[in-house]
């Protein structure tokens, strides 16, 4: 909480400076369109002397990232498909993700939506992550503009001043008429120059990320899933809570089950758990429940995060199980776990498994990791190097913010290589794509429209998907 009150204040400091920065250069500031443009001189000799030097290299990488150009814009329209698809048919998942499609990232947004799957977003971070990301991007496209020898007007940073003049960007200026001339594979190569730069970053900083995580964080804890768990037909429960019920509908079970937080569900003469939570999320429609095994874990609401059994500390699963192989059925044990940040200690009366009887049972389940959806799918590849059932702490107070910080320039990178190449006019992916047109059909008049085509049908999907988005909350 006290960071981010310092980090306000930082906003509010930065949007005072920003805002006077505006007023006493306004007339070195150009309109173009919502923005206002900044135009300077700044690393243009910089940008001339690597783009004149490494011709060779910078040759090479010419095709490298035209064909990195074409891989990405591929993956955004399968991506862009697949969220469209999302946004229409699966309404869960719409609501999950809660916020917009078309919301652009912003400090707080992660907060302010409620969004656990994503770490916290300061400004802080994002006046950071901007400076890397946008620089290298544009830096990239004045220096293969320069080893194509088209001409660099001026470097500089675009401000929205109509909301808050928080909202910035860099950018080179390119000499267009000069860039028009060139041939098709040379401005292609220009134009996918700023992904190409943002993939790299990626890659590097996905790369100390990794190495950042592996010095400041330790195994402490094991992180479960879910209790242990089995499938049962609606038709061979006999009662609910006591109450004896035959061939029960969804609807019998879920009233019945929502008198307590932990409902006994007997079938085929085996006792099962069920909390009201797990009965909700299921329709019963296949004719079957996921109903709890009865298990010491359920019994005891132990919570998913274990840190000590009987003192000893667990670092991860198999440290855990061989713990517990220490005492018998019957034995009462200490477990310590983790709620809401504190510890919390739980007698635990342990049972024999029911495929071993000589064996003694907790009743957890450790679930393989999956993702739906483009977001969350995003998540879970960024942190994939993390064990999901192992909890970390930190060595030292600022490591959560630096690894947030990391992850989401690795996240914000990867977020501007796909979308600058969405084959649409805003972007830089839209001229490549009427450039790659222009090459397979030589017709410019027929590019135009293929291209006008795209536009088009990307602002109606866009608009579906927005629709869907309002809609998800009424179904």
């Amino acid at each position: 909480m006290n960071f981010t009150v310092y980090d306000l204040i930082l906003l509010g400091i930065f949007v005072v400076f920003t805002s006077i920065f505006l007023i006493t250069r306004r007339k070195n500031l150009k309109r173009e369109g919502l923005l206002f443009l900044y135009k300077t001189k700044l690393g243009i000799k910089i940008i001339d002397r690597i783009g004149n030097k490494y011709k060779k290299t910078l040759s090479v990488l010419s095709y490298v990232s035209i064909g990195l150009g074409f891989l990405l814009m591929f993956t955004m329209l399968y991506l862009f498909g697949k969220m469209v698809w999302t946004y229409i048919f699966d309404s869960a998942v719409v609501k999950l993700v809660k916020i917009p499609p078309i919301t652009p990232l912003l400090p707080y947004l992660p907060q302010i939506f409620k969004l656990s799957y994503l770490p916290p977003f300061y400004f802080i971070y994002w006046i950071v992550i901007i400076a890397i990301v946008a620089i290298s991007h544009e830096f990239s496209h004045g220096i293969f503009a320069v080893h194509k020898k088209v001409k660099l007007k001026s470097t500089g940073f675009g401000f929205f001043p109509f909301f808050l003049p928080i909202f910035l960007a860099a950018f080179v200026e390119i000499d267009e008429k000069n860039m028009e001339k060139k041939r098709i594979r040379s401005q292609m190569a220009i134009l996918s120059a700023g992904t190409f730069a943002n993939v790299l970053v990626a890659i590097l900083f996905f790369v100390i990320l990794i190495l950042f995580f592996s010095f400041a964080y330790t195994p402490s804890g094991v992180v479960f899933d879910a209790y242990t768990y089995s499938a049962v037909g609606m038709a061979t429960i006999s009662s609910i809570n006591g109450v004896n019920v035959n061939n029960a509908t969804y609807s019998e079970i879920a009233t019945l089950s929502n008198e307590t937080y932990l409902s006994e569900i007997e079938a085929n003469n085996t006792k099962y758990l069920a909390t009201e939570s797990l009965i909700s999320q299921q329709t019963g429609k296949s004719g079957y429940l996921m109903l709890y095994e009865d298990a010491p874990a359920i019994r005891a609401n132990l919570s998913s995060t274990i840190i000590k059994v009987n003192g000893v500390n667990v670092r991860n699963v198999t440290a855990l199980g061989e713990e517990l192989m220490k005492y018998s059925p019957g034995d009462t044990i200490i477990i310590t776990g983790l709620v809401d940040d504190a510890y919390m200690d739980y007698m635990i009366t342990l049972e024999k498994d029911p495929e071993n009887n000589s064996l003694p049972y907790l009743g957890i389940g450790f679930l393989k990791s999956t993702s739906s959806g483009v977001i969350s799918g995003v998540v879970h590849t960024l942190s994939s190097f993390k064990n999901s059932n192992i909890y970390y702490t930190t060595k030292f107070e600022a490591a959560e913010f630096i690894y947030n910080l990391l992850w989401w320039l690795v996240m914000m990178s990867i977020s501007v290589a796909l979308m600058n190449m969405l084959p649409v006019g805003i972007f830089d992916g839209g001229r490549f794509f009427f450039l790659a047109m222009l090459g397979i059909t030589k017709d410019e008049k027929k590019s135009k429209k293929i291209f006008a085509a795209m536009t088009y049908l990307f602002l109606l999907l866009l608009a579906v998907m927005m629709i869907f988005w309002g809609i998800s909350f009424f179904r």
